[in-house]
């Protein structure tokens, strides 16, 4: 991105991450390199407290998680490891609804996010990657659910990953605990798109992305979210249609409809970004 960064006045607290904010476009960046940007309770309490600030900033309309350094993230300290096993089972509890509240906030954020991802993503960095709608990761980027090798299983991320690569693979990468590439992600769906200049790939996205409904893209991840099991019933069937009513019916499915009949750009993107943009050719 480069246009001016606007101020995030909340940045100066953090010690682990840095945020960014530019036309539109918010910038979660993990920023402890030279720890390999692995997590501990303090880099995931500032995680929380930026998606928080994000998720009701209005001028942010959509997300990048991206990391400094070599790798992306090799998972978790290995001194909040230690802490961990000295803690007890209430003291764990707490400790693991932490990182359960920060993979939740980030699957349920309410604006498009994007992760770019270069070299190492281990463990709940993985988590994060399958948090996110988009992923991106360069030629040399690995991954692994390495929990096993230390007698622990990738709980808190579980719902996430399955939920990306299946049932099926899921079994073979956490139990054998195996390095994947790449190419393997994104046979698995971690990952949309592999491209050494992760900034540049992701500019199509951004542009098309900015360029929609912010209202729609948000009722889209509510609907997505709320169809997870693949149960269609009288329930589902009465959800759906209430939703396509309703978004019918409000102020930025009016202004979409009417801009499309027309033949001018909604009111919520510029001009240069709608002309860029192949216009839709139709409603479902």
């Amino acid at each position: 991105m480069t246009n001016e960064l606007s101020s995030c006045t909340f940045s100066n607290k953090f010690s682990y991450i840095t945020c960014r904010l530019a036309a539109g476009v918010g910038e979660m960046i993990l920023d402890r390199a030279e720890k390999h940007n692995a997590f501990d309770e303090v880099m995931i309490a500032e995680m929380i407290q930026s998606l928080e600030h994000f998720a009701n900033n209005n001028d942010c309309q959509m997300l990048i998680v991206k990391a400094n350094g070599k790798n992306f993230s090799a998972g978790a300290d290995l001194n909040w490891m230690r802490k961990q096993a000295k803690m007890d089972f209430a003291q764990n509890l707490s400790d693991a609804n932490e990182l359960a509240k920060l993979m939740s906030d980030l699957d349920q954020f309410p604006k498009p996010t994007i992760a770019l991802v270069q070299g190492a993503a281990f463990g709940g960095a993985l988590g994060l990657i399958c948090c996110c709608d988009i992923a991106i990761a360069n030629e040399r980027a690995s991954f692994c659910l390495s929990e096993v090798k230390l007698g622990l299983i990738p709980a808190v991320i579980s719902p996430y990953v399955v939920r990306a690569m299946g049932q099926r693979a899921s079994r073979r990468y956490m139990l054998t605990a195996e390095r994947f590439s790449a190419d393997k992600a994104l046979e698995l769906q971690v990952i949309h798109e592999v491209n050494d200049d992760l900034d540049t790939a992701a500019e199509p996205f951004i542009k098309t992305l900015l360029a929609n409904s912010p209202q729609g893209m948000a009722w889209v991840k509510t609907l997505l979210s709320r169809l997870e099991d693949g149960v269609i019933d009288e329930q589902t069937l009465s959800y759906t249609s209430e939703r396509i009513a309703s978004i019918r019916v409000s102020n930025q499915g009016q202004e979409g409809l009417n801009a499309f009949f027309e033949k001018r750009p909604p009111n919520w993107t510029s001009t240069d970004t709608a002309s860029k943009k192949p216009r839709a050719q139709g409603t479902q």
